[in-house]
């Protein structure tokens, strides 16, 4: 008997192989405030995630919540405009089933993005990190409970979750562009919604976290249950020092990853044409 799941994902894979989805070749997920890559695309198809069968809601501002399909210079990509979070209700197999959809639909090379808060004090407003590894502090896991081979190892391996032949390119792409891209940052993902608080901040330190977030380490361990390559990349939008820590909005947040999208996109659009 088919597993419900994977039924869901057949149902959501013929829906948009109409449109040609199933030609991509490169997927891509579009953070918090991160939206400039699109201008990058030649759009095929735009399609609302109301309009697909089984994919959740963006209910965070700043998410549009549309799967596009197109192409970058001539490869072939889909992109999701708006991602979803562990604190907006969702579990987190319907959080990583965009990324099982795409896997499913024969993507090759997947790309991340998020907004974070910068506990490494190398890391300024602005600043754009190359994940290397993480840290999950998530109070669940995508895998939980899928106990069938038909959506990969059970137990996948976590040493390099993040691909170093896709880091390379953004690294090399980021110089070629004449932009800095911080290298071998640690992300911990946690929860949310609620920003963390000072003695939160010294924790994540202490355990050798560099950024913190609410978001990417569910799809990026998906990824690796698919063997999808992935890379994902974190733009700071906040200065976590504990001993000097200031309120900050989501407002300000959003403002901040909007003055270094355009720098982002251009690394991403780089990297999408060579793929």
């Amino acid at each position: 008997m088919t597993h419900p799941l994977q039924q869901q994902i057949d149902a959501a894979v013929s829906a948009l192989r109409e449109f040609d989805f199933d030609k991509a070749r490169v997927g891509i997920v579009l953070g918090t405030g991160l939206g400039q890559l699109v201008n990058h695309i030649k759009i095929y198809k735009s399609i609302p995630y109301n309009e697909i069968p089984h994919f959740p809601l963006s209910t965070v501002e700043s998410h549009k919540g549309q799967l596009i399909y197109g192409t970058i210079a001539n490869t072939p990509v889909i992109a999701m405009q708006g991602r979803f979070h562990y604190y907006e209700g969702y579990t987190m197999q319907q959080i990583t089933f965009p990324i099982r959809v795409m896997k499913a639909l024969g993507i090759s090379h997947l790309l991340l993005s998020n907004a974070a808060g910068g506990i490494n004090a190398a890391y300024k407003k602005g600043s754009i990190v190359l994940l290397d590894d993480h840290i999950n502090l998530q109070t669940e896991n995508p895998l939980r409970g899928l106990n069938s081979s038909v959506f990969g190892p059970r137990f996948p391996d976590m040493s390099r979750p993040y691909n170093p032949e896709l880091g390379k390119l953004l690294l090399d792409a980021a110089g070629n562009l004449g932009h800095q891209l911080f290298t071998d940052g640690v992300y911990a993902a946690v929860t949310g919604p609620n920003l963390e608080t000072r003695a939160e901040y010294r924790f994540l330190r202490t355990i050798g976290a560099d950024i913190v977030g609410m978001s990417t380490v569910p799809e990026v361990i998906v990824a690796n249950q698919l063997q999808l390559p992935c890379a994902a990349v974190s733009v700071i939008t906040d200065e976590c020092d504990p001993d000097n820590l200031h309120p900050v909005s989501i407002e300000e947040i959003i403002a901040v990853a909007g003055t270094a999208d355009i720098t982002l996109s251009d690394i991403f659009a780089t990297v999408i044409s060579q793929l």
